[in-house]
């Protein structure tokens, strides 16, 4: 497994969880890393991603202002703070190792995805 993804759980509205995505993958220092999550019955979604030296981060919409992407290339770690869950924040959570920083990002590697559940 190369990207192991850890850190959900259940958590009220208003509340805070971290995420975490333990990379084994050589090229994790030098690639750009993402997000994303996908609720029942819906598509897959992009969250967050940041590049290789952590200069640059970006964000859906939804997002921005709750949630804080960030990494450890000595870790070999990437992490997605979330604080003011709201209900439409329920997913399962992926990260992922991708090409490109900008869109259209080219994803190379899947997490196996953590479910978070935020309840009202």
């Amino acid at each position: 497994v190369q990207l192991q993804a850890s850190g959900g759980g259940l958590v009220q509205a208003g509340g805070s969880l971290r995420l975490s995505c333990a990379a084994s993958m050589r090229t994790f220092s030098t690639s750009p890393m993402n997000w994303f999550r996908q609720a029942p019955g819906k598509e897959r979604e992009f969250v967050a991603a940041i590049r290789w030296n952590s200069v640059s981060t970006a964000y859906a919409d939804s997002v921005k202002g709750r949630f804080t992407i960030s990494r450890d290339n000595v870790k070999n770690t990437v992490y997605l703070q979330m604080n003011n869950l709201k209900p439409e924040d329920t997913a399962v959570y992926y990260c992922a190792a991708s090409r490109t920083f900008s869109p259209p990002r080219r994803v190379t590697d899947w997490g196996q995805g953590t479910q978070v559940t935020v309840s009202s």
